[in-house]
C-alpha cells in the first residue's frame, strides 16, 4: 500500500459541502489529513463529517464574515495544533446580463469571492508563518483570468482578483516555506455548474451537461474526484518548488482554436 501524501496534516477546506470543494475534502482524508469543513450549510457537511470519519470536523462558516473566520480557524487550531494547508474553494456565481444585475448581486460575489479568501488566508497565515510552513490553495478559474462568457462579468472580475492575489501572496510569503498556487478550473459536473442550466435556456440539466461536454476535447466535464487529485498533488510536498503558478484543468478545452 503507497503512503499517503498527506499523512497527519491538518487542512481547512471553505466551500466544504459540495462540488469542487466536496471532492477536495475527500481527497485529503482519503489521503491522510484531518479536515476542517468550512460552509454555510451546516446540514451537508455534519452528514459528510460522519462520511469521512473521525478526522473530519464540521463549522458553520460564512467566509465573508471576517469574525466567523477567525473564531472558526482558533476552534481548528485549539483542536489540531496548527493548519498547514488551505483551501479556499468557497464561492457563488450568479449568471444573468451585466446591465441587468443588482449592485447587490455584484457585492454579494465580491464578499464570497474575494473577501472570503482574504478572510481565511489572514486567519491562517500567521500561524503558518511561525512553522515555516505552509500550502495555500486558491479556486480560481479560467473565467475571468484567461477566457469568459456572458453573463458572468461579476464572477470573472472575482476570479481575476484570486488569480491576481495568489501571485501577489507567493512572493510576500516564499521566504517562509509557504507555497501558495491557484487551480483554474473549466467546466465541472458541480452543483453550481448545473445550476447555470435554467439560465442559459435548458430545461435539462443533464442535457445541459452531456451538452457542454461535446465541445471538450476528452469529451466530458470534469469531475470531483479529478479536482481532487489535483488539490492533493498542491498541497502536498511533491510540489514543494511550485508558487504562485496557475494550474489550468479543463479537458484541453483552453488550447482549441475552434470548439464544436
Amino acid at each position: 500500500m503507497e503512503a499517503q501524501l498527506l499523512k497527519d496534516r491538518v487542512a481547512i477546506v471553505t466551500g466544504a459541502s459540495r462540488g469542487l470543494g466536496e471532492g477536495i475534502a475527500r481527497a485529503f482524508a482519503r489521503e491522510g489529513a484531518a479536515v476542517a469543513l468550512f460552509s454555510r450549510n451546516i446540514a451537508r457537511l455534519r452528514e459528510l463529517e460522519r462520511e469521512l470519519g473521525e478526522g473530519a470536523v464540521a463549522f458553520q462558516v460564512d467566509v465573508s464574515d471576517a469574525g466567523q473566520v477567525t473564531q472558526a480557524v482558533g476552534e481548528v487550531l485549539e483542536r489540531f495544533g496548527r493548519v498547514e494547508i488551505l483551501v479556499n474553494n468557497a464561492a457563488i456565481a450568479p449568471s444573468m446580463p451585466f446591465l441587468e444585475t443588482p449592485d447587490e448581486v455584484r457585492d454579494s460575489v465580491i464578499e464570497v469571492n474575494i473577501k472570503g479568501v482574504w478572510n481565511c488566508t489572514k486567519a491562517v497565515l500567521p500561524g503558518m508563518i511561525a512553522q515555516k510552513y505552509g500550502k495555500i490553495i486558491n479556486i480560481s478559474s479560467v473565467t475571468g483570468p484567461m477566457v469568459s462568457g456572458k453573463g458572468v462579468t461579476a464572477y470573472s472580475a472575482s476570479k481575476g482578483a484570486v488569480s491576481g492575489f495568489t501571485r501577489s501572496l507567493a512572493l510576500e510569503v516564499a521566504e517562509h516555506g509557504i507555497n501558495v498556487n491557484a487551480i483554474c478550473p473549466g467546466s465541472f459536473d458541480t452543483p453550481m455548474m448545473r445550476s447555470l442550466a435554467k439560465p442559459r435556456g435548458w430545461a435539462s440539466e443533464d442535457d445541459y451537461i452531456k451538452e457542454l461536454g461535446k465541445e471538450i476535447p476528452l469529451g466530458r466535464l470534469g469531475t470531483i474526484d479529478e479536482m481532487g487529485d489535483l488539490a492533493v498533488f498542491l498541497a502536498s510536498d511533491k510540489s514543494k518548488y511550485i508558487t504562485g503558478a496557475e494550474i489550468v484543468i479543463d479537458g484541453g478545452n483552453m488550447i482549441q482554436e475552434h470548439k464544436g
